[in-house]
């Protein structure tokens, strides 16, 4: 008995200390999480409940030169009801008014809302959704509708906020105003200007505010204020020109579709700034349909072709190793350099003819032996001169993608072989983007000046200018005046002439200057080959305001494929157009009537002045009355100052002109 009363005492005792230790364990434990580790889940129980949301800033605005919106942070809202923190009282006070305004606003009956309202109430919805993606009108209008007014502690009133960049001109440039997106992981996309210019300039800074759970993965705000406002970015004003950017699109569009290609781009720079005026980039989807897929014309480097030839001619003029005079042998339209042959695209070539006639009417064998014969035992220097004018670095542009662009040099063993030489001289071997061979032949049309393309002119925090854009010098002088004054002469002639390839452009009432190219793509592989048209130049000939390119890709060959009938049409459809479309500005001169028309033949006179209506003619020389006559037509007031023959007129010719302007004839 003895036994079995200490076995039973021994036994109370284990079962004691293990309770005795098993509350020294959960005492210990309370303390822990009490006190050592209290902040830790205090926390976790918070991240649980209530969590700090991000505000996303409003991104600024990106607008044209003259102010027109190209892009833009919408704000959408969705508002939502929290259909328990009302009081009985008050929900059964507002519940009628406010199915009421519910009912003006969506169109519903008022019975239907109360009943959803109140169904809400009864199922313990804190998320009862009311509108969603509204826009601002009509989102502050529902926030003052009645019980919503009161705000969220005592309405319920629940608001999300959300933004959408739109671009109100659609798709025209929209690949470079461009975008910045954000992937689920973090990842950034960055295209065009709005991409460029993002981080620094349109972003903003980010505000916050503190939510908390209401079960079943919603979040309502704990305040009606956020705990820290975002700070909406700046807003960018573009170099780019509305009207000019629709013309280069739609002429580049029509292009595209004549003929089939694949893709293709322009770019319209103003001469004297280095401003970036139009920039289009289409190209054609498995429908046939063209749309700005890739921005071509500043990451897309590809054989210039012909439009090399220019590059290649101002560096050995610049040399003096050659003048435009010399004579070169075609050698019947092919030469033949270790095996590989180099042809004219006429057929026994053009005989012997001067380095000038050659470049007009765009031989290559001509080129090719006038380059050949002056660097074969000094290819560096060929190859240093045209660094020299710094045709081998990038642009350093602030849109993305940029590639850098390719001329071999002798002392790089892997690219230079022995027909290096005379294949650059015709372009190829050689790679660029349109926007870089842009950059050279504007900086021919800016008497050697070369110009870093510009793509804002200012930022701007409502009208206060934050940063300034002002033109940027690559280099000031890249050959000297005399080179230049001799390429722009067979710039002009290519299209003058009538042998030039350029001279379908020909206009007897406006001058051009430029270069065709036709490129062979994929020629390593005849089964697959195609061509890249293309024609780089300026407008007008002798005081240029503009330089231009227009690259286009894989033309129908059976429908043709030389620059001079794909591209030089979008050529010479923009170069008008920008002078009898554009509005005016101060600065623009251009569209020269030509002196072929005879003074005192008003009638021809007249009709020249009726297809050119918004430019100045020149008048001097005229009758007085014959002159009032002709601008009077025009849409122009006229004041005359004297009799007999107009000696002097205050509007110099080729200015543009708009309607009910004054222009005074001294006579």
């Amino acid at each position: 008995m003895a036994v079995t009363e200490k076995s039973i005492l021994n036994r109370l005792y284990f079962v004691a200390g293990i309770m005795f230790v098993f509350a020294f364990l959960v005492v210990y434990k309370l303390i822990d999480i009490q006190f050592i580790q209290g902040d830790k889940y205090r926390d976790l129980a918070e991240q649980r409940t209530i969590k700090n949301v991000i505000i996303p800033a409003n991104r600024g605005n990106v607008y044209a030169a003259d102010g027109s919106l190209l892009a833009t942070s919408i704000p959408k809202y969705d508002i939502r009801f929290d259909a328990l923190t009302p009081t009985n009282t008050t929900f059964e006070k507002y519940l009628k008014p406010l199915s009421d305004s519910l009912s003006k606003y969506n169109g519903k009956s008022s019975n239907y809302y109360q009943n959803e309202l109140r169904k809400a109430r009864a199922n313990k919805n804190r998320y009862f959704l009311v509108a969603r993606n509204i826009n601002y009108t009509d989102y502050t209008r529902i926030r003052n509708f009645p019980l919503l007014n009161l705000g969220a502690f005592k309405g319920g009133l629940i608001v999300e906020q959300t933004t959408k960049r739109e671009h109100p001109m659609g798709g025209i440039a929209q690949r470079s105003i461009g975008y910045e997106r954000f992937d689920e992981d973090g990842n950034v996309t960055r295209a065009g200007i709005d991409g460029a210019f993002g981080v620094k300039y349109l972003r903003g800074t980010d505000g916050h505010r503190w939510k908390q759970k209401i079960g079943q993965g919603q979040w309502k705000p704990i305040a009606d204020y956020n705990e820290v406002e975002p700070k909406d970015g700046y807003d960018v004003y573009t170099t780019l020109d509305v009207n000019i950017q629709d013309i280069a699109h739609h002429a580049l569009l029509e292009q595209l579709e004549k003929y089939k290609a694949d893709h293709g781009c322009v770019i319209v720079m103003e001469t004297k700034t280095g401003e970036i005026k139009a920039i289009s980039n289409l190209g054609r989807n498995s429908d046939g349909y063209y749309y700005e897929r890739l921005n071509y014309a500043v990451g897309e480097s590809h054989e210039p072709g012909s439009t090399f030839k220019l590059m290649a001619i101002t560096a050995a003029l610049e040399d003096k190793v050659i003048d435009t005079s010399d004579v070169v042998d075609t050698n019947g339209g092919i030469l033949s350099y270790y095996g590989k042959k180099v042809r004219d695209s006429k057929q026994g070539g053009y005989g012997k003819i001067s380095i000038s006639k050659a470049f007009e009417v765009s031989s290559n064998t001509g080129i090719v032996a006038a380059i050949d014969k002056a660097y074969k035992n000094q290819p560096k220097k060929f190859v240093e001169r045209l660094y020299a004018m710094n045709l081998n670095n990038k642009l350093d542009l602030p849109i993305i993608g940029e590639p850098a662009p390719i001329i071999p040099h002798p002392n790089n063993k892997q690219r230079w072989s022995g027909i290096a030489l005379q294949w650059m001289a015709y372009g190829y071997g050689v790679s660029f983007t349109p926007l870089q061979t842009l950059t050279f032949y504007n900086a021919i049309a800016n008497d050697g000046e070369m110009l870093k393309p510009q793509f804002l002119r200012e930022v701007r925090e409502f009208d206060k200018t934050i940063v300034p854009f002002k033109k940027q010098v690559i280099n000031p002088q890249i050959c000297s005046k005399e080179t230049i004054l001799k390429v722009r002469d067979l710039l002009k002639n290519v299209v003058e002439n009538k042998r030039g390839t350029g001279h379908k452009l020909y206009s007897p009432n406006f001058s051009m200057a430029g270069k065709t190219g036709t490129c062979q793509k994929d020629y390593a592989q005849k089964d697959k080959l195609s061509y890249i048209s293309s024609f780089a130049g300026y407008f007008p000939a002798d005081n240029p305001k503009y330089s231009c390119i227009v690259v286009i890709h894989e033309p129908d060959k059976s429908v043709g494929y030389y620059g001079a009938d794909v591209s030089g049409p979008v050529f010479k459809k923009i170069a008008q157009k920008i002078f009898t479309d554009t509005p005016i500005t101060d600065e623009v001169k251009s569209l020269e009537f030509k002196n072929s028309v005879v003074e005192n033949d008003f009638e021809a006179y007249y009709n020249v002045a009726q297809t050119f209506k918004t430019i100045m003619p020149d008048v001097t020389g005229m009758p007085a009355m014959d002159a009032i006559a002709l601008l009077e037509n025009m849409g122009l007031k006229v004041k005359i100052e004297g009799v007999g023959i107009v000696k002097k007129q205050s509007i110099e010719k080729g200015i543009k002109v708009r309607k009910n302007q004054t222009v005074v004839l001294n006579i």
